[in-house]
């Protein structure tokens, strides 16, 4: 993490709810909602991914997380575990599809069911996309989207075989108003809400649920790779005049994938304090022409 101002000895800058806040945190949720089920998450170690898995394991889930750094992954199914929680991890590349089909294979010979698949992984980097290179354009769109496709068809599979249903939920983004900086991004994104509309209507026979939801302005461990200036603005991004927490995006989650929810799919949720109605978000700072 970055150091704040003042150099070196300086107190750390931090981001969002560490693991110690999100093992306490009061859920609306009762307890036990998820007794008996296994749920996966991708990108499990992220500020989104990490609340997500919490919430799930408090709620009585196995929980496996996936991602691409072991250390980070290690450190999270250790926390939970030490907490009382049912936990493990493996590290997956969510770009590779024969990555992907692997590990689904072995999944289902050591946990033999899936009731819920949350797609968290992604990323991007803030840039005006007149620069963007092809490598970074392909970084962004293989792993936002391909990737999140990958798992999608995996886990339907899963269950077609199975002759079972499940829920997936896919995080997103608005695609439709004043989120600027991350084209690449918000094209990706896009092309997951479009997918998961269509698959809706083709996958229902299967008995599979797929919604998204789509966070606001949420404070997390990502923001450090936002300026300084562009992070203040983002509490006046929308009406409510804060950022979210990831564990507000989590109970979205959590919603989307369980029983209150069962009649519901092929769903948008926005969870951005009424952003979409007011506002706009530049993660590269707002150019002097747009300011009045």
């Amino acid at each position: 993490m970055p150091e704040a101002e003042g150099g070196a000895g300086a107190e750390t800058e931090r981001f969002g709810l560490d693991d110690e806040a999100l093992a306490v945190q009061p859920t609306a949720f009762r307890d036990g909602l998820f007794d008996g089920q296994v749920a996966l998450v991708s990108g499990g170690a992220g500020g989104i991914g990490r609340a997500t898995a919490w919430l799930l394991a408090r709620l009585g889930a196995t929980i496996v997380v996936t991602g691409r750094k072991r250390d980070k992954l290690e450190q999270l199914v250790e926390r939970l575990q030490a907490a009382g929680l049912k936990a493990s991890a493996e590290v997956l590349d969510i770009r590779e599809p024969e990555a992907v089909e692997a590990f689904f294979e072995a999944f289902r010979a050591r946990h033999g069911r899936l009731d819920l698949l949350v797609n968290s992984a992604g990323g991007q980097f803030p840039q005006p996309a007149i620069d963007y290179s092809v490598k970074g354009w392909r970084a962004v769109v293989d792993t936002n989207l391909s990737g999140t496709w990958f798992m999608m068809q995996a886990a339907a599979r899963h269950w077609r075989d199975a002759g079972h249903g499940g829920a997936i939920v896919n995080i997103v983004v608005i695609t439709t108003h004043g989120l600027h900086g991350v084209a690449h991004s918000v094209a990706a994104r896009a092309g997951v809400i479009a997918l998961s509309r269509s698959l809706a209507v083709e996958w229902a026979p299967l008995g599979i649920r797929l919604n998204c939801v789509a966070p606001g302005a949420i404070e997390t461990e990502g923001w450090k790779v936002y300026s300084p200036a562009a992070r203040a603005s983002y509490p006046r991004t929308n009406p409510m005049m804060r950022a979210g927490t990831t564990w507000e995006i989590a109970e979205a989650c959590a919603y989307l994938g369980g029983p209150a929810a069962g009649f519901v799919t092929g769903e948008l949720l926005a969870v951005d304090g009424g952003g979409q109605l007011w506002g706009e978000v530049w993660t590269t700072g707002k150019p002097d022409y747009f300011k009045v």
